[in-house]
């Protein structure tokens, strides 16, 4: 309708042509920075904070308090490969899968203080 002898001409040629290595980076570009920035701000944090847990988990000892995923509050009685023991009243001991766990207050860790009293 609109179009020119001469911009047909030039739409012909790029498209047969294929065009040239600029136009194809241009074009791919924002799928690239895309990708690194989902690299960057979601994927690798996420992989820090696995390996953060994964050590806690590991570093587990006897009379260490942790935090379950339900939020449940106990302390390490006992320590096997894929279980510990916790005590979360006294004289109750329950087994918790250590993949349950959710977070590690080590033995010298301050516990939160409740409101102060005037």
């Amino acid at each position: 309708m609109y179009a020119t002898p001469a911009l047909l001409q030039a739409f012909g040629q790029t498209a047969a042509g294929g065009g040239d290595l600029k136009d194809m980076v241009m074009q791919f570009a924002p799928f690239a920075l895309i990708a690194v920035l989902f690299y960057f701000l979601l994927i690798r944090p996420q992989q820090q904070r696995a390996k953060e847990h994964r050590e806690a988990i590991g570093g587990i000892k006897r009379g260490d308090t942790v935090v379950l995923s339900s939020g449940m509050i106990g302390k390490v009685v006992r320590v096997e490969e894929t279980e510990v023991g916790l005590e979360v009243a006294q004289g109750v001991t329950v087994k918790v899968v250590k993949s349950m766990i959710a977070d590690v207050r080590t033995r010298g860790a301050p516990a939160a203080a409740n409101d102060a009293k005037s």
